[in-house]
Protein backbone atom coordinates (compact mmCIF):
# COMPACT_ATOMS: atom_id res chain seq x y z
CA UNK A 1 0.00 0.00 0.00
CA UNK A 2 1.73 3.13 -1.32
CA UNK A 3 2.03 6.17 0.91
CA UNK A 4 -0.14 9.43 0.20
CA UNK A 5 1.57 12.58 0.00
CA UNK A 6 -0.99 14.10 2.97
CA UNK A 7 0.55 10.59 5.30
CA UNK A 8 4.27 11.27 4.75
CA UNK A 9 3.73 14.84 4.92
CA UNK A 10 1.59 13.95 8.76
CA UNK A 11 4.49 11.33 9.62
CA UNK A 12 7.09 13.94 8.85
CA UNK A 13 5.43 16.28 11.18
CA UNK A 14 4.66 14.09 14.10
CA UNK A 15 8.00 13.23 14.18
CA UNK A 16 9.54 16.66 13.93
CA UNK A 17 7.30 17.54 17.21
CA UNK A 18 8.36 14.53 18.84
CA UNK A 19 12.14 15.09 17.99
CA UNK A 20 11.60 18.73 19.35
CA UNK A 21 9.92 17.71 22.19
CA UNK A 22 13.18 15.20 22.94
CA UNK A 23 15.57 17.72 22.20
CA UNK A 24 14.54 20.64 23.44
CA UNK A 25 14.58 19.71 27.01
CA UNK A 26 18.45 18.09 26.74
CA UNK A 27 19.65 22.01 25.15
CA UNK A 28 18.43 24.15 27.76
CA UNK A 29 20.22 21.71 30.46
CA UNK A 30 23.04 21.80 28.21
CA UNK A 31 22.87 25.47 27.85
CA UNK A 32 22.05 26.04 31.55
CA UNK A 33 25.15 23.64 32.42
CA UNK A 34 27.57 26.22 30.87
CA UNK A 35 26.24 29.44 32.11
CA UNK A 36 27.02 31.36 35.66
CA UNK A 37 24.74 31.21 38.09
CA UNK A 38 24.07 35.02 37.88
CA UNK A 39 22.72 34.62 34.44
CA UNK A 40 20.61 31.45 35.61
CA UNK A 41 18.87 33.92 38.25
CA UNK A 42 18.11 36.50 35.05
CA UNK A 43 15.64 35.71 32.68
CA UNK A 44 15.76 32.42 30.64
CA UNK A 45 18.00 32.95 27.27
CA UNK A 46 18.13 30.39 24.80
CA UNK A 47 21.89 31.33 23.92
CA UNK A 48 24.37 31.70 26.72
CA UNK A 49 25.59 35.45 27.27
CA UNK A 50 28.77 33.59 28.21
CA UNK A 51 30.36 30.42 28.80
CA UNK A 52 31.53 29.03 32.15
CA UNK A 53 32.07 25.35 32.93
CA UNK A 54 32.70 26.26 36.77
CA UNK A 55 29.23 24.23 37.31
CA UNK A 56 31.10 21.42 36.45
CA UNK A 57 34.14 21.73 38.30
CA UNK A 58 32.43 23.06 41.49
CA UNK A 59 29.20 20.18 41.06
CA UNK A 60 31.73 17.74 42.88
CA UNK A 61 32.43 20.00 45.86
CA UNK A 62 28.95 20.91 46.77
CA UNK A 63 27.42 17.48 47.31
CA UNK A 64 29.86 14.04 47.61
CA UNK A 65 28.63 13.51 43.97
CA UNK A 66 31.36 10.69 43.41
CA UNK A 67 30.65 8.92 45.96
CA UNK A 68 26.74 8.97 44.76
CA UNK A 69 27.67 7.90 41.48
CA UNK A 70 29.51 5.08 43.13
CA UNK A 71 26.64 3.82 45.22
CA UNK A 72 24.25 4.06 42.13
CA UNK A 73 26.95 1.86 40.22
CA UNK A 74 27.23 -0.56 42.56
CA UNK A 75 23.96 -0.88 43.57
CA UNK A 76 22.65 -0.84 39.11
CA UNK A 77 25.07 -3.36 38.67
CA UNK A 78 24.57 -5.97 41.39
CA UNK A 79 21.05 -5.70 40.86
CA UNK A 80 21.02 -5.94 37.38
CA UNK A 81 23.34 -8.52 37.32
CA UNK A 82 21.52 -11.04 40.47
CA UNK A 83 17.97 -9.85 38.35
CA UNK A 84 19.52 -11.63 35.37
CA UNK A 85 21.01 -14.66 37.23
CA UNK A 86 17.83 -15.68 39.13
CA UNK A 87 15.66 -14.93 36.18
CA UNK A 88 17.85 -16.97 33.47
CA UNK A 89 17.35 -20.44 35.71
CA UNK A 90 13.45 -19.49 36.41
CA UNK A 91 12.38 -18.69 32.72
CA UNK A 92 14.65 -22.16 32.19
CA UNK A 93 12.31 -23.88 33.81
CA UNK A 94 9.43 -22.60 33.56
CA UNK A 95 9.46 -22.75 29.57
CA UNK A 96 11.25 -26.17 29.37
CA UNK A 97 9.30 -28.08 31.95
CA UNK A 98 5.36 -28.24 32.70
CA UNK A 99 4.81 -28.42 36.83
CA UNK A 100 1.90 -28.07 39.14
CA UNK A 101 1.06 -24.27 39.79
CA UNK A 102 3.35 -22.79 36.28
CA UNK A 103 0.60 -21.04 35.53
CA UNK A 104 -0.32 -19.38 38.83
CA UNK A 105 3.62 -18.88 38.92
CA UNK A 106 3.86 -16.31 35.82
CA UNK A 107 0.58 -14.97 36.61
CA UNK A 108 1.87 -13.88 40.04
CA UNK A 109 5.27 -12.52 38.52
CA UNK A 110 3.30 -10.68 36.12
CA UNK A 111 0.83 -9.34 38.69
CA UNK A 112 3.27 -7.60 41.00
CA UNK A 113 3.95 -5.12 38.15
CA UNK A 114 0.34 -3.76 38.44
CA UNK A 115 0.75 -2.42 41.63
CA UNK A 116 2.28 1.16 42.37
CA UNK A 117 5.46 0.78 43.90
CA UNK A 118 4.61 2.76 46.87
CA UNK A 119 2.65 -0.26 47.83
CA UNK A 120 5.49 -2.04 48.98
CA UNK A 121 7.61 0.74 50.56
CA UNK A 122 5.72 0.16 54.15
CA UNK A 123 6.38 -3.26 54.33
CA UNK A 124 9.94 -3.36 53.40
CA UNK A 125 10.77 -0.71 55.16
CA UNK A 126 9.45 -2.48 58.28
CA UNK A 127 10.84 -6.02 57.38
CA UNK A 128 14.43 -4.25 57.07
CA UNK A 129 14.24 -2.74 60.15
CA UNK A 130 12.94 -5.26 62.16
CA UNK A 131 15.47 -7.52 60.35
CA UNK A 132 17.94 -5.39 61.71
CA UNK A 133 16.73 -5.62 65.07
CA UNK A 134 16.70 -9.46 65.22
CA UNK A 135 19.89 -10.75 63.87
CA UNK A 136 21.95 -7.63 63.48
CA UNK A 137 22.16 -8.07 59.84
CA UNK A 138 21.61 -4.07 58.62
CA UNK A 139 19.50 -4.02 55.88
CA UNK A 140 18.14 -0.50 56.24
CA UNK A 141 20.13 2.17 54.76
CA UNK A 142 22.52 -0.42 53.42
CA UNK A 143 23.23 -1.28 49.84
CA UNK A 144 22.08 -4.45 50.40
CA UNK A 145 19.25 -3.83 51.48
CA UNK A 146 18.61 -1.49 48.31
CA UNK A 147 19.95 -4.13 46.17
CA UNK A 148 17.07 -6.50 47.51
CA UNK A 149 14.64 -3.91 47.07
CA UNK A 150 15.47 -3.58 43.37
CA UNK A 151 14.88 -7.01 42.71
CA UNK A 152 11.82 -6.77 44.02
CA UNK A 153 11.28 -4.22 41.06
CA UNK A 154 13.09 -6.06 37.67
CA UNK A 155 12.85 -9.93 39.10
CA UNK A 156 9.39 -10.27 37.76
CA UNK A 157 9.49 -8.39 34.91
CA UNK A 158 12.79 -10.28 33.72
CA UNK A 159 11.31 -14.20 34.42
CA UNK A 160 8.44 -13.15 32.31
CA UNK A 161 10.05 -11.70 29.43
CA UNK A 162 13.12 -14.87 29.42
CA UNK A 163 10.42 -17.39 29.39
CA UNK A 164 9.01 -15.78 26.42
CA UNK A 165 12.14 -15.68 24.42
CA UNK A 166 13.25 -19.30 25.98
CA UNK A 167 9.52 -20.25 24.43
CA UNK A 168 10.74 -19.18 21.11
CA UNK A 169 13.69 -20.99 21.12
CA UNK A 170 12.81 -24.64 19.05
CA UNK A 171 12.78 -27.55 21.55
CA UNK A 172 14.78 -29.51 19.25
CA UNK A 173 18.35 -27.67 20.00
CA UNK A 174 17.54 -29.56 23.50
CA UNK A 175 16.91 -32.68 22.48
CA UNK A 176 19.66 -32.12 19.88
CA UNK A 177 21.87 -31.86 22.59
CA UNK A 178 20.60 -34.91 25.41
CA UNK A 179 21.46 -36.91 22.13
CA UNK A 180 24.65 -35.76 22.48
CA UNK A 181 24.60 -36.35 26.83
CA UNK A 182 24.12 -33.11 27.73
CA UNK A 183 22.23 -32.65 31.08
CA UNK A 184 19.79 -30.01 31.94
CA UNK A 185 22.26 -27.56 33.52
CA UNK A 186 25.17 -28.04 30.45
CA UNK A 187 22.07 -27.37 27.98
CA UNK A 188 21.17 -24.04 29.34
CA UNK A 189 24.70 -22.61 29.51
CA UNK A 190 25.90 -24.25 26.09
CA UNK A 191 22.66 -24.18 24.37
CA UNK A 192 19.85 -21.74 25.43
CA UNK A 193 21.86 -18.84 26.94
CA UNK A 194 24.07 -18.53 23.78
CA UNK A 195 20.87 -18.09 21.30
CA UNK A 196 19.27 -15.73 24.33
CA UNK A 197 21.99 -13.32 24.31
CA UNK A 198 20.00 -10.84 23.06
CA UNK A 199 16.70 -11.48 25.20
CA UNK A 200 19.29 -11.16 28.46
CA UNK A 201 21.02 -7.91 27.30
CA UNK A 202 17.49 -6.65 27.21
CA UNK A 203 16.50 -7.63 30.55
CA UNK A 204 19.98 -6.78 31.76
CA UNK A 205 19.66 -3.14 30.85
CA UNK A 206 16.36 -3.10 31.72
CA UNK A 207 17.19 -4.03 35.55
CA UNK A 208 20.24 -1.28 35.23
CA UNK A 209 18.10 1.50 33.89
CA UNK A 210 15.34 0.67 37.08
CA UNK A 211 17.44 0.82 39.76
CA UNK A 212 19.66 3.94 38.30
CA UNK A 213 17.05 6.07 38.56
CA UNK A 214 14.34 5.44 40.66
CA UNK A 215 13.61 7.71 43.35
CA UNK A 216 11.22 6.79 46.13
CA UNK A 217 12.63 3.96 48.06
CA UNK A 218 16.13 5.21 47.37
CA UNK A 219 15.04 8.66 49.15
CA UNK A 220 13.86 6.21 51.85
CA UNK A 221 15.98 3.24 52.53
CA UNK A 222 19.82 5.43 52.33
CA UNK A 223 21.75 7.52 54.32
CA UNK A 224 24.14 10.01 53.66
CA UNK A 225 26.83 7.29 52.98
CA UNK A 226 24.74 5.12 50.86
CA UNK A 227 22.75 7.61 48.80
CA UNK A 228 22.27 7.22 45.54
CA UNK A 229 22.56 9.71 42.53
CA UNK A 230 18.82 9.90 41.49
CA UNK A 231 18.43 11.32 45.44
CA UNK A 232 21.64 13.11 44.83
CA UNK A 233 20.96 15.49 42.94
CA UNK A 234 18.00 17.20 45.65
CA UNK A 235 21.65 17.92 47.27
CA UNK A 236 21.95 21.20 44.76
CA UNK A 237 18.53 22.78 46.18
CA UNK A 238 19.74 24.38 49.65
CA UNK A 239 17.51 26.42 52.23
CA UNK A 240 19.03 29.70 50.90
CA UNK A 241 19.82 28.70 47.52
CA UNK A 242 19.33 26.73 44.13
CA UNK A 243 22.51 26.11 41.87
CA UNK A 244 20.46 25.49 39.11
CA UNK A 245 23.61 24.81 36.44
CA UNK A 246 25.17 22.77 38.71
CA UNK A 247 21.97 20.48 39.21
CA UNK A 248 22.26 20.71 35.27
CA UNK A 249 25.85 19.62 35.16
CA UNK A 250 25.23 17.29 37.25
CA UNK A 251 22.32 15.57 35.52
CA UNK A 252 24.27 15.53 32.20
CA UNK A 253 27.25 13.46 33.67
CA UNK A 254 24.85 10.88 35.74
CA UNK A 255 23.45 10.21 32.51
CA UNK A 256 26.07 9.72 30.62
CA UNK A 257 26.88 5.65 32.09
CA UNK A 258 22.89 4.73 31.16
CA UNK A 259 22.83 6.88 27.91
CA UNK A 260 26.20 5.09 26.47
CA UNK A 261 25.01 1.67 27.75
CA UNK A 262 21.73 2.27 26.02
CA UNK A 263 23.54 2.83 22.64
CA UNK A 264 26.27 0.49 22.79
CA UNK A 265 23.74 -2.08 23.77
CA UNK A 266 20.23 -0.75 21.21
CA UNK A 267 20.26 -3.44 18.91
CA UNK A 268 20.51 -6.37 21.33
CA UNK A 269 17.59 -4.66 23.31
CA UNK A 270 15.40 -4.04 20.51
CA UNK A 271 15.81 -7.49 19.31
CA UNK A 272 15.28 -8.97 22.74
CA UNK A 273 12.33 -6.95 23.10
CA UNK A 274 10.69 -8.24 20.31
CA UNK A 275 11.97 -11.56 20.53
CA UNK A 276 10.24 -11.73 23.71
CA UNK A 277 7.08 -10.36 22.71
CA UNK A 278 6.65 -12.61 19.69
CA UNK A 279 5.69 -15.26 21.87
Amino acid sequence: MRETTAERWSRRIVLTLLTLFVLVPLYVMLSTAVKPLSDVRDAFTWLPKRLSFEAFVDMWDTVPLGQYLVNSLIVSTAAAVLSVAIAILAAYATSRWRFRGRGLFLASALSTQMFPGILFLLPLFLIYVNVGRATGIELYASRTGLVITYLTFSLPFSIWMLVGYFDAIPKELDEAAAVDGAGPMRILFRVLIPTAVPGILAVTVYAFMTAWGEVLFASVMTDETTRTVAVGLSGYSTQYDVYWNQIMAASLVVSVPVVAAFLFLQKYFVAGLTAGAVK
